[in-house]
C-alpha cells in the first residue's frame, strides 16, 4: 500500500509539472480531494480521475503566431500549392493508354 501512495504522489507531481505555481497548488488540493472521494484502487483508477481535472486546471499559452509559416523554406511559394491539381487536363494525360495497343 505504501508504493501506491508514492505512485500517487508521483502521479500528482507529474501532472501539475505544467500548471503554473498558482494553479499547480489549487490542482494538488483538488486531486487528493478527488482522490479521497473515489476511493481509488491503482495507479490507473487514479489517472482516470486526475487526468480531466488537470485538464480543467491548465490553460494553453496564447500562441499569436498561429497560421504563419515556420522555417526558413517555408517563407518561399511552393510548386504544390500553387501548381494545378494532379489529372488536370493535359495533352499527355492518357498517352501511355492511347500507344499501348499500337503495333
Amino acid at each position: 500500500m505504501a508504493t501506491f501512495n508514492l505512485d500517487v504522489e508521483l502521479l500528482i507531481s507529474e501532472l501539475s509539472a505544467s500548471l503554473t505555481p498558482p494553479q499547480h497548488a489549487a490542482f494538488e488540493a483538488a486531486a487528493r480531494a478527488a482522490l479521497a472521494a473515489a476511493n481509488c484502487s491503482g495507479c490507473g483508477a487514479a489517472y482516470r480521475v486526475l487526468a480531466p481535472l488537470q485538464r480543467g486546471f491548465w490553460d494553453p499559452p496564447d500562441d499569436h503566431r498561429t497560421g504563419q509559416p515556420l522555417g526558413i523554406g517555408s517563407r518561399r511559394p511552393s510548386k504544390l500549392a500553387s501548381a494545378e491539381p494532379i489529372g488536370a487536363d493535359d495533352p499527355r494525360v492518357g498517352g501511355r493508354d492511347r500507344h499501348r495497343l499500337r503495333v
